[in-house]
């Protein structure tokens, strides 16, 4: 019984990995240092760049909602002209209805409309 619960105690425990910084020169951890430090700078400047792209993005849209009023009145004639059509829609869904109701009582001259 204890070679087993020997066993999971071996197998649960933690591994324990190398320090990769022991077995480097000074001249290598300097180095590495250095590659670290130019790869966060790059990295930084990436994300300004990227922030700046975003935030002129969003001052385009700003200004897109802010313009002057033709586009909202060009916007306001293009809901206008919708309802007329809507309505108008309306009308000759509801006559084509009261033609077919009338067609179904036998009112044979609906049927051709």
């Amino acid at each position: 019984m204890s070679a087993a619960a020997l066993a999971v105690a071996v197998t649960c425990a933690p591994a324990r990995a190398d320090d990769p910084y022991e077995k480097l020169t000074p001249e290598e951890l300097a180095r590495d240092r250095e590659t670290i430090r130019r790869l966060n700078r790059e990295q930084l400047e990436y994300v300004r760049q990227r922030d700046a792209q975003y935030a002129e993005g969003w001052r385009a849209y700003d200004r897109a909602r802010h313009s002057s009023g033709s586009d909202s009145a060009r916007h306001q004639q293009q809901v206008r002209a919708y309802e007329a059509d809507r309505r108008r829609y309306e009308q000759a869904m509801a006559e084509w209805r009261d033609d077919v109701a009338a067609c179904r009582a036998g009112y044979y001259e609906y049927c051709r409309r």
